[in-house]
């Protein structure tokens, strides 16, 4: 890190310490050249991930329409908040662990109901009749089947 003051690039870190409610680290550091303190911010840059919706249109990843899809279907289902942070923090990492910077949004969607449908079969039923937009009450049927054949 070259120093602000001097320009040297001889400068050593003194303190570091994480940043609250940022991904980052503050570190305090000194050149050796002239002695001088500065600060500087660490932050992990991530390749943003894209997805591709089903009119092909791309837009960025965001954790909040998966997560508000997910409270929609588990309302007033007995699920802990705390269960619902465990399954989206698991369905971020199913997604970002992939070496694409791309996903279609159907794949998102069939990750979901694959944590759903092992957390709560109502909540399960309840996204999948969103996602997969069932358009009668016999496709609403054909999906309750599933659950009851043993």
């Amino acid at each position: 890190m070259k120093c602000p003051f001097c320009g040297e690039d001889n400068t050593r870190v003194v303190d570091s310490r994480p940043v609250e409610d940022t991904n980052s680290i503050r570190r305090r550091r000194m050149c050796e050249s002239c002695g001088k303190r500065f600060t500087t911010y660490e932050k992990v840059e991530t390749i943003p991930l894209s997805v591709i919706k089903k009119d092909q249109n791309r837009e960025p990843y965001s954790r909040s329409k998966i997560q508000d899809g997910i409270l929609r279907a588990c309302y007033k289902r007995p699920i802990p908040v705390e269960k619902i942070e465990e399954i989206m923090d698991s369905i971020e990492g199913e997604i970002f662990d992939r070496a694409d910077r791309e996903i279609s949004s159907s794949q998102i969607g069939e990750i979901v109901m694959e944590h759903l449908q092992a957390l709560d079969a109502v909540a399960y039923v309840r996204f999948a009749s969103v996602y997969r937009e069932f358009k009668d009450v016999s496709t609403f049927m054909e999906e309750l089947k599933k659950f009851m054949e043993p």
